[in-house]
Order: structure tokens, then sequence, then C-alpha cells
């Protein structure tokens, strides 16, 4: 079962994930979810995007919140079974992050 990563931790994985990205492209803390807005060049590539993104969710048996409208999808990571951030979003935020 995955555990619940500290405030340090979580921190210390953002300055991680974060550091190639653009600061407009940075994922954000709210609360206890990981968040970010992926911007695609169209709909059809956002959901090509998505589409591939749940087969590595089901892989890891850990399903994103998301939502899609037409070029943008908007993801929230948590890990509810822990109440909060886990390494499992850390690890999906970062698949994300090598496919968009």
């Amino acid at each position: 079962m995955a555990e619940k990563l500290t405030p340090t931790q979580i921190q210390a994985a953002l300055l991680e994930l974060n550091t190639s990205l653009p600061e407009d492209e940075h994922w954000l803390l709210n609360d206890i979810r990981l968040q970010k807005t992926f911007t695609f060049s169209s709909f059809i590539r956002a959901f090509g995007w998505m589409s591939q993104m749940a087969i590595w969710a089901e892989k890891m048996n850990h399903h994103p919140e998301w939502s899609n409208i037409y070029n943008k999808v908007e993801v929230n990571l948590t890990t509810h079974d822990v109440g909060g951030i886990s390494e499992l979003d850390i690890k999906l935020a970062n698949k994300m992050e090598m496919f968009k």
C-alpha cells in the first residue's frame, strides 16, 4: 500500500518535477492534490494523450481525476487511500510529463 508523503517530501518531489519545465507549466500543490493543466495543439491531441495516460494509470492501478475541454486537460492527482499525495502521484505525474 502507498504511504502519504510528508510536506517536505512533497516539496522536494515538486522541485524535481518542475525543474525542467517553464514556470507556466509547473505542477502546483492544491490542498491534498498535485494539479496541472496541460495544453495541446488540438482536441484530438489532448484526447490521444489522455488515452495513453489511461493505459499507464490502469497499469499502475492509480487513476487521475481529470477533465478535458477542447485542447486542455486539467489533472488532479491524489491518493484517496492515504488522504493525500503519495509516491504513486509523483510517478504518474512524471509519466504524464514524459508523454506530453
